[in-house]
């Protein structure tokens, strides 16, 4: 299946985030929070502003990005954990 966000939505993968601390301690699936850091698989054409015109999105497919915790929708594709969400909840871009 092939997905393609629309306006200024962008379709998210998240990376997931070690295990172990950097002192060595592994940490159980079950004290683990969601990760809140991915990376952008696909972003739609931008936003429309008032006189008609596009306004390009910041973020392309395959930027690193950081995003709030309770950010964006959960969908599934292909398997996929994924999440939809707009630009304006990125909170900025992992150099």
């Amino acid at each position: 299946m092939t997905f393609r966000p629309l306006h200024d939505r962008v379709l998210v993968k998240r990376v997931e985030e070690e295990s172990k601390t950097k002192g060595g301690i592994i940490i159980p699936d079950t004290a683990k929070e969601k990760p809140q850091e991915g990376e952008v698989i696909a972003a739609g054409s931008g936003t429309i502003k008032d006189d008609g015109t596009v306004r390009p999105l910041d973020v392309k497919a395959g930027d690193r990005i950081l995003f709030g915790k309770w950010s964006g929708t959960e969908v599934t594709i292909d398997g996929q954990e994924l999440l939809i969400m707009k630009e304006s909840d990125i909170l900025g871009i992992v150099g």
